[in-house]
């Protein structure tokens, strides 16, 4: 989305309009979730995706469109059905709603959209709220608040008690970069997105699984710093991708780094004392997730000393540890994606169960074909 979000200012600062589509609400399987961009200039170019296939097809011509005739703001909803998912290998039976804006100058965008790139880039995080979707006839249709940790805003959408319950979900979402919409009584929708740094892991041990974990999380898009005590653990040679490689005691480790609520602290040192320190330090960190590699015996241990030095229990319940999801794993590698697996199940709100099908729906499809074919 950064991406995105940069090419529509870069459009607007060279006197070049645009199309922003966004979706902003689905409904079932779709090939993309809210928050997916992508970005339609005047040439009929693009950058980002709404997910391939006629769906981004029929969003570009609409964006087109919308440009050839100088048009407003428009809210499409898209329903993938079983002809649709047989012509672009999709998966069916979804919805996919999309928002279609116009940017025709400076003044639509380039405020928010440099506040959204400051947000990706360290600065505080941000919210920016839009009106997508109104009844017949309301002109708010487009109305934006981007809202700042300080409490100071730009823009309106259009009523004080609009405005309100979106900052209420506004502060919800801005550290961690979430995505929540809301609807009126009346048929007002609003989408509400939080803009932060990327996810950034702090792999607070650089051995074995140290390293196996930090390069996945790098491969998967996750800012990188590294922890150890050990300078032969933690350096630009080993981790040539990280942002930021820390030699330091364990004890120590979070004065050195900027922990913010989008940070995700893996402790996985090479021993049982330096293990308590690292989670202690993590404990003390705004990361909203902090996992400790180990056996359970070894992790009860750490537990009672912490509850002994007074650690709340509510503060405990709240470390993954043993880290990882449960599929077996043994090898460093193995571990890594187990890890991250945990990692990103928390950070999209999965649940970490099977995807596979009930036996319901293989007899569904078996009683098709057989109606199908007359048997």
């Amino acid at each position: 989305m950064k991406e995105v979000i940069q090419e529509a200012v870069k459009l607007l600062e060279s006197g070049q309009p645009g199309v922003l589509a966004t979706v902003v609400r689905t409904k079932g399987s779709t090939p993309q979730k809210p928050g997916a961009m992508l970005l339609v200039r005047q040439d009929g170019s693009g950058v980002g995706t709404l997910g391939g296939g006629c769906v981004e097809g029929d969003i570009w011509f609409a964006a087109k469109e919308i440009l050839r005739r100088h048009g407003g703001p428009e809210f499409k909803d898209y329903f993938l059905n079983e002809d649709v998912a047989a012509r672009d290998g999709l998966v069916c039976g979804g919805t996919m709603y999309f928002f279609l804006e116009p940017l025709w100058g400076p003044e639509d965008y380039t405020e928010v959209g440099e506040e959204l790139i400051a947000a990706y880039e360290g600065a505080d995080a941000v919210s920016l709220a839009t009106v997508v979707n109104v009844p017949e006839g309301d002109a708010n249709l487009g109305a934006k608040l981007l809202l700042r940790l300080n409490g100071s805003t730009i823009g309106t959408l259009g009523s004080a008690q609009l405005d309100a319950r979106a900052t209420e979900v506004a502060l919800r979402v801005a550290d961690v970069g979430n995505i929540e919409s809301f609807s009126t009584d009346d048929g007002t929708e609003v989408f509400v997105e939080g803009f932060t740094t990327p996810p950034t892991l702090v792999m607070v041990g650089g051995g074995h699984v140290g390293k196996a974990t930090a390069d996945l999380a790098h491969n998967l898009g996750y800012r990188v710093f590294v922890v150890d005590d050990r300078e032969e653990f933690a350096n630009s040679e080993r981790f040539p991708y990280a942002e930021q490689t820390v030699v330091a005691t364990y004890d120590e480790w979070p004065k050195h780094l900027e922990v913010n609520v989008n940070s995700f602290v893996v402790a996985a040192t090479r021993g049982h004392r330096f293990d308590d320190m690292a989670l202690e330090s993590a404990l003390t960190t705004r990361a909203r997730y902090i996992g400790l590699l180990g056996s359970r015996r070894k992790n009860m241990m750490i537990y009672q000393r912490l509850l002994m030095e007074g650690v709340p229990v509510e503060r405990l319940k709240e470390i993954h540890a043993p880290i990882g999801l449960d599929i077996g794993a043994l090898t460093p590698e193995e571990l890594a994606v187990s890890i991250m697996s945990e990692i990103i199940m928390v950070r999209r709100g999965g649940k970490g169960s099977p995807l596979q099908m009930s036996d319901w729906y293989v007899e569904r499809a078996a009683s098709i074909v057989q109606r199908k074919v007359g048997v």
